[in-house]
């Protein structure tokens, strides 16, 4: 009896200790799983932030060159005309307002903005500038510093464009803004966490802008500076020791940044890996205690086993019911085979409704080609991994954005099916949604600005006649002088207010510079049609203007071209453009009152008077 007792022990322990090994294999699975995941999503939010910072530079460059390709240059050196086009540019521009230069293709100053001081012509900044520009790609430096008139140290970055004349390089047109005072800056001081740090970095290390602001014109550590020089597209986690702690930082390069900057983000490794590796650890000991207690005797090993196995299996179960994500398996046809708690209640179902409802049925059903697609795609490609973006509709059928994670498991024989994981990501949509109207819209009037209405004219010259309206406001400028800078404001709010009163359903109005307009009406191909939209407009315009206890009385001159699809959309807007100036030089509208009547001095170019 006794040594069947010491056998049931021994076979106890055994059978304990196989399920201790078995345990904690599928411990470590799951936490290589949940790794995999955390490390994904983690790329992933890395890539767009990458992204979304890379198309506010793009944005940047894009204004450099249009005003690169609008005036015309004298490119002598000191040429007056080209320092007042400079000191103008730098005056109105959002992008670039610390300073601008010409300088000749070998680096020679010809002109510059005054104000700022700007960094020297030989600093070692503007060489990775320059080998952009010989291999034909829009020019980036690395970061600078100079002094300030108080002597204080100012990190700034330069953009570079070519000036053409008859179609060949002959001058460099160069943008220069102070990091800590620009678009990307403010962006990026927004990602500000206790848990990680958020920097873009030059080709040489030096942080350009960062969560932390204080850390502007800093150097990353030499470690993640040597794993961004390897990656030429892409990114790469980097892990290394800094002063005795362990860090990963995220490398992020891709085609939006320019200029072979890099995004960074970096933590201790302690922090990237979180609970999950601490919970991991709990697991293995609570295993290692179980088989202890199983050398006690048969009567406690079983008992104990079963009360551990029981309580094991609710906290699991609370845990899944309670998770945000919503985890189902769909069958070959797109049913579900399977979702967990979390799906019925995020989607306001009843508990278990979704079971063997098409997943289709809950698309949105302008998504629904775009998903069905998809699954036929990752049907075809054993343990294929897929993931989309989509519109999931509620049991109200509201539709919330959810990024599905799918793998086919079809053959697993423990699941036969598609597993999907589906995160809400609304918020995050919310929030790109927020910076892509930001960066097409005008911030004084909310009226779509100048790169909206170019993309808006392309658009709509694909396949018809465009009649377009260039609106410039005469007497402004003594408005201003008069009356103060906010009461211009004022005044732009107003005139914008009107002319959207005056414009059809399906025409654009956008505000294009300080007090231009452009009105786009698609399908006009009659200029009597075209001249009583501009009559409207001036009869708007001319109708005194209520602005802080003064009515205040403009005009506007309004310049017509009817563009045909042939025509080219920068063209077609310089064509408008030329035809309000020959009405600003027959006279434009009318003065503001109550302000002396100032001679209108000649136009050089494309320079404003007023």
């Amino acid at each position: 009896m006794r040594l069947r007792n010491w056998l049931a022990v021994v076979v106890s322990v055994l059978l304990l200790v196989a399920v201790g090994i078995v345990g904690v294999m599928v411990n470590r699975s799951a936490l290589r799983a949940a790794d995999t995941v955390h490390r994904s999503d983690s790329l992933a939010l890395a890539v767009n932030n990458a992204t979304l910072a890379g198309q506010m530079q793009q944005l940047s460059a894009k204004e450099l060159k249009g005003f690169a390709d609008s005036y015309p240059f004298h490119l002598g050196a000191g040429a007056a005309g080209d320092r007042q086009a400079l000191e103008g540019y730098v005056a109105k521009s959002t992008s670039f307002p610390y300073g601008a230069a010409i300088t000749g293709l070998d680096g020679t100053v010809l002109n510059a903005s005054r104000g700022n001081p700007l960094p020297s012509s030989t600093d070692a900044g503007y060489q990775p500038m320059r080998r952009l520009l010989a291999a034909g790609k829009l020019g980036v430096s690395s970061v600078m510093q100079v002094k300030d008139a108080g002597g204080i140290l100012v990190s700034v970055e330069a953009f570079a464009v070519p000036i053409k004349v008859g179609g060949a390089p002959a001058a460099l047109l160069i943008g220069y803004h102070k990091l800590a005072a620009t678009t990307l800056q403010a962006y990026t001081a927004r990602l500000r966490s206790s848990a990680h740090l958020t920097t873009i970095v030059d080709t040489t290390g030096q942080v350009g802008y960062t969560s932390q602001a204080e850390r502007i014109g800093s150097r990353i550590d030499p470690a993640v500076v040597s794993a961004a020089a390897k990656v030429t597209e892409g990114s790469e986690f980097v892990e290394y020791h800094a002063a005795g702690t362990a860090m990963i930082s995220i490398v992020v390069k891709n085609e939006s940044l320019p200029g072979g900057w890099a995004y960074v983000r970096t933590q201790t490794k302690a922090s990237f890996d979180g609970a999950v590796h601490s919970r991991s650890q709990t697991i293995n000991l609570t295993l290692l205690a179980m088989l202890l207690i199983g050398a006690v005797g048969i009567s406690a090993l079983g008992y104990r086993t079963q009360v551990q196995r029981r309580r094991a299996d609710e906290r699991f179960q609370a845990l899944f019911l309670h998770a945000p994500d919503m985890v189902a398996v769909l069958d070959a046809e797109g049913r579900v085979a399977y979702s967990s708690p979390s799906a019925a209640s995020v989607l306001h179902f009843p508990a278990g409704s979704l079971q063997g409802s098409s997943v289709f049925e809950l698309v949105h059903p302008e998504d629904r080609p775009r998903m069905r697609e998809a699954f036929a795609a990752l049907l075809s490609g054993r343990d294929s991994v897929l993931r989309l973006q989509t519109r999931i509709l509620n049991r109200a059928g509201n539709a919330t954005w959810f990024e599905f994670t799918a793998s086919n498991q079809m053959q697993n024989p423990a699941l036969t099916g598609i597993v999907i994981n589906a995160r809400d990501i609304s918020e995050n949509r919310a929030f790109q949604e927020r910076l892509h109207h930001e960066a097409t819209h005008d911030a004084l009037t909310g009226l779509p600005n100048r790169r909206r209405m170019q993309d808006a004219l392309g658009t709509s010259l694909r396949d018809d006649a465009v009649a377009v309206l260039f609106v410039d406001l005469d007497g402004f400028k003594p408005v201003n002088d008069a009356h103060g800078h906010e009461a211009g404001d004022e005044l732009l709010r107003q005139v914008a207010e009107r002319l959207s009163a005056c414009v059809r359903e399906g025409d654009v109005l956008a505000r294009v510079g300080g007090d231009e307009f452009v009105v786009l009406m698609p399908g006009v191909t009659d200029q009597a049609d075209a001249d009583a939209m501009s009559q409207r407009v001036r009869t708007a315009v001319e109708r005194p203007f209520p602005v802080f206890g003064a009515d205040i009385t403009i005009g506007a001159s309004v310049g017509v071209h009817l563009a045909t699809p042939d025509d080219d959309p920068d063209q077609a807007l310089r064509a408008a453009d030329h035809a309000m100036y020959a009405v600003k030089h027959l006279g434009g509208g009318r003065r503001a009152h109550g302000v002396p009547e100032q001679r209108e001095p000649a136009r050089v170019g494309r320079h404003r008077a007023d």
